[in-house]
């Protein structure tokens, strides 16, 4: 069964960390709306969507992502960088306690979700404002005795983190902002210079999920022969969110 562990969004979204962004107005009846539409996207696309418990004081915990990396034998529960979203590991330990054995970033090390990609059995995973040198040793740590790799990587500056500037888009290809990272040894998809943060996709079994708002990113995709499925993200991207923050994909039997 092919599991999305999703969180509503909340109220206080208004008040969310920004790193590189400067703070626009959000709606946020628009943005329930955009997530309940991505929901309904992972839904046709197999996937059951359960719910973790909402978290109206948290701005910050639509983007579940973050909490987590889960492997089909163990999840880690991070220890994000920015001390306002600690919180949120809380109630998503206590729901995937139900589906993984669980393992967990202990301070001062620090991990977001969002700067860890997996192509396979190895792992990418991003200095960052989020991210230290520290949390990617305890992640390389609990993951090696599953057969994992962890290497490290360095993003620019104006990068959030890893994932917004670097996805995979099938089982080898990845799609990348070149201006933001560098991966060696890909086959690689460029995003249009006109869209630098068209990078984060979601991989599923049946495609990709991309934010409408990349229309030539998303047919340089489409050209590569691989299934697009779009979603309208604007407000929760003026949260510095992206399709891969919103949820936590994995498999149950």
């Amino acid at each position: 069964m092919l599991i999305a562990l999703t969180r509503s969004v909340p109220p206080s979204i208004v008040e969310c960390e920004l790193t590189h962004l400067a703070r626009e107005p959000i709606d946020v009846a628009r943005a329930t709306v955009q997530h309940r539409a991505y929901e309904n996207t992972l839904a046709s696309l197999g996937y059951t969507v359960r719910h973790l418990p909402d978290e109206p004081e948290l701005p910050d915990s639509v983007f579940v992502e973050d909490t987590a990396v889960v492997v089909d034998e163990v999840a880690v529960i991070t220890r994000p960088g920015a001390a306002s979203r600690r919180r949120e590991t809380l109630s998503v330990a206590q729901t995937l306690r139900t589906y993984r054995d669980l393992v967990f970033i202990d301070e001062p090390a620090t991990l977001d979700g969002g700067d860890v990609l997996r192509i396979g059995k190895r792992f990418f995973a991003g200095r960052s404002e989020r991210t230290n040198d520290l949390g990617i040793a305890q992640l390389r740590a609990h993951l090696a005795p599953f057969g994992y790799s962890v290497e490290a990587v360095t993003t620019m500056r104006n990068c959030l983190h890893l994932k917004t500037a670097v996805t995979a888009i099938s089982d080898s290809v990845l799609l990348m902002n070149p201006d933001w990272i560098g991966m060696p040894g890909f086959e690689c998809v460029f995003v249009d210079p006109s869209e630098p943060f068209a990078a984060n996709a979601l991989l599923t079994p049946c495609g990709v999920v991309m934010p409408a708002a990349f229309p030539r990113t998303i047919e340089r995709v489409r050209r590569h022969g691989i299934k697009v499925d779009t979603v309208e993200a604007s407000e929760l991207a003026k949260a510095e969110g992206g399709v891969t923050c919103c949820s936590l994909l994995l498999n149950h039997d």
